[in-house]
C-alpha cells in the first residue's frame, strides 16, 4: 500500500534539488525513479525490488528502508 511508512523517515540530498524526506517505500520508489543519479548499481536494483515487494506485502517496510539506505550510500548521496 502507498500509505506504508517507515519507523524513522530518511532525509536524502539529491544533486540539483532540495533534500527530500522519504517516509516509506512509495516515496522511495518515486525518488528511485525520478531523482536518482545515473549511478545505478546492484543496490539500486535491490532497493527498487524490495520497495515494490514491501508495497505488495511480500517484504517488510523496514527491509525496504534498509535497502533504500544501501542504495543511497552506493550512489554517494548525502543522508541527513
Amino acid at each position: 500500500m502507498a500509505t506504508e511508512r517507515w519507523n524513522s523517515p530518511v532525509k536524502v540530498g539529491f544533486e540539483g534539488a532540495d533534500a527530500r524526506t522519504v517516509n516509506g517505500p512509495f516515496d522511495a520508489l518515486k525518488c528511485l525513479a525520478d531523482l536518482w543519479p545515473s549511478m545505478r548499481g546492484l543496490r539500486y536494483i535491490k532497493a527498487r525490488s524490495t520497495c515494490r515487494a514491501a508495497l505488495d506485502g511480500r517484504k517488510s517496510v523496514e527491509e525496504a528502508r534498509a535497502e533504500f539506505l544501501a542504495a543511497a550510500e552506493e550512489a554517494k548521496l548525502k543522508l541527513h
